[in-house]
This record gives C-alpha cells, sequence and structure tokens, in this order.
C-alpha cells in the first residue's frame, strides 16, 4: 500500500542486519535560488532567502544528511520551513530529522492521514485551502484545490518565479491514486483545473524532470480522460481486460500501469 511507504525506506541504518541504504541524489538549478533535488523517492524544491531555506517535500529518512549537504552545496543559510505536499513516506520521510529545528508545514487531511496510518513524522502545523510563508522577503504559497492522488494534496507555488511544485498530483507516468487515503480518479481533472489557474511556466513535478507548464495540461487531460474512457467502455459492456489493454497499449503518461492495478477501484467510484 502506498501509505505504507515509509516502513519499506525509513528504517534506520543497518537495521535487522540489512545494508543501509545510501542516497542517490542530484541538484538542479531551476530558478534564481530554486533548486530541485532529484533522485530517491519524491523530487524535494530548494528556495532560497537570506533568511534561511524553505524545503518543499523531504523523501526517505535515509536521505536527511544527504539533503543537508545538497543544500549546503548552494546555501550556507539553514532550512527553516519543510512543506509536505502529501503524507508519502518518499515525501515525508525525514520529517522526523527536520522537526526538531524547522517546522513542518502540509494540509490538514496530511496530517490525519499520517495520524491514521501511524506514520512518523506528523506536522505541528496544519492548513485547509492556503497559507502563506514570507522568509527573507520573498513569498511561497502553499495551495489545496482538492482530491486527487490523495484527498490532502497540495500545490506549492513560488510567484515571483513563476514555478510551481505539483506533488503526485503530477508525477511520473500518470496518475497514481491512493483510495485508502481518499485520492479520487474522478475529482483528480477537476482539482489540476485549479491548479492549472496558478501563473506558472515550469512544474518540479512530484517525481520526474523538471518540466514546462505544459506537462501538468497535458497530465490533466490523462487525468480527465480515464474516467471518460473506463465509464465509456463500461457502459458498451467491455470487461475489465478490455479496458485494461487501453492503458498499456499506448505510449507516454497514457501507459499508466497505476491505473490497470487498480482497475477495480476505478470501476469502483466511477460507478
Amino acid at each position: 500500500m502506498l501509505a505504507c511507504a515509509w516502513i519499506a525506506y525509513t528504517q534506520a541504518p543497518g537495521k535487522d542486519g540489512k545494508q543501509a541504504k545510501q542516497p542517490n541524489n542530484t541538484v538542479q538549478k531551476v530558478a534564481d535560488d530554486l533548486y530541485a533535488i532529484i533522485g530517491d523517492g519524491g523530487n524535494s524544491s530548494v528556495y532560497i532567502t537570506n533568511e534561511g531555506v524553505i524545503l518543499v517535500d523531504d523523501k526517505f529518512e535515509y536521505d536527511f544528511q544527504d539533503i543537508v549537504d545538497k543544500v549546503k552545496s548552494v546555501t550556507n543559510q539553514p532550512i527553516k520551513y519543510v512543506l509536505n505536499t502529501h503524507l508519502h513516506g518518499d515525501h515525508t520521510g525525514s520529517n522526523v530529522r527536520f522537526l526538531p529545528t524547522a517546522e513542518v508545514i502540509a494540509t490538514k487531511m496530511a496530517r490525519d492521514n499520517m495520524v491514521k496510518n501511524k506514520a512518523p513524522g506528523a506536522m505541528r502545523v496544519v492548513f485547509t485551502d492556503e497559507t502563506d510563508i514570507f522568509l527573507g522577503g520573498k513569498e511561497v504559497r502553499m495551495k489545496y484545490y482538492g482530491r486527487g492522488h490523495t484527498n490532502g494534496d497540495a500545490v506549492v507555488y513560488f510567484p515571483a518565479l513563476r514555478v510551481l511544485a505539483s506533488g503526485d498530483l503530477g508525477a511520473n507516468n500518470g496518475p497514481n491514486v491512493d483510495f485508502a487515503n481518499g485520492g479520487s480518479i474522478k475529482e483528480w481533472a477537476q482539482t489540476l483545473d485549479g491548479v492549472l489557474t496558478l501563473d506558472f511556466t515550469t512544474v518540479i513535478p512530484g517525481h520526474g524532470p523538471v518540466s514546462p507548464r505544459q506537462y501538468l495540461v497535458d497530465y490533466r487531460n490523462v487525468a480527465a480522460g480515464i474516467p471518460t474512457t473506463v465509464t465509456s467502455m463500461v457502459r458498451q459492456g467491455r470487461g475489465k481486460d478490455e479496458i485494461a489493454k487501453v492503458f498499456t497499449a499506448n505510449g507516454g503518461l497514457w501507459a499508466n500501469p497505476n491505473v490497470v492495478n487498480k482497475l477495480d477501484q476505478i470501476m469502483a467510484e466511477l460507478k
């Protein structure tokens, strides 16, 4: 289960005699004072101000020191805030290490999901629709537009740079719904319609390479196409196996094993 991703990846080094996982991350400059840490788990974003660093998502627990080192490679400012886009351990795994020195922020629903799943590192500060962080004369906005990957996904917007960190509302090879934590394929496209009202030109996705805005437009169209296609085929009397073939025969974002693996749940939601 995705909701329990942290269990496999946030164990202490050498626990049970197993070799500790080694971080594999790189730093990429995205814009002035904004960097992406890409590699393990979800992408992290690093926004530098003269009063400290705002970090978006913190990968797995074993990445903690590597994240700190990567940040130190581009600034001597300390990490003051960690903004979580959602609950999953590949985005929140280092929360427990950051909480003593930084404030961690997420949606109320994301925190509720972490508590429900007994995930470590639940944040002290939450919001419902929007919160703004002001640090060193710079602004970062966290916004909630609705259900998609989970019921608590936030996007993080850097208005001065016209850059968006989408979390897993836009990630990898297409929509992957965590139904256990309130996700919805039915509402995903509508949620992205809200996100796309923001003025941005660049996307740091939850996973995958930094991309232009069109990436999220294409992602939205796939998120809209999945329920439309599934519903239409069900009405035509097509079976699950026929429907699954649609999501393996095409390339790009449309070729989505996450849809095939969760087709029973998707069909149940769309009834």
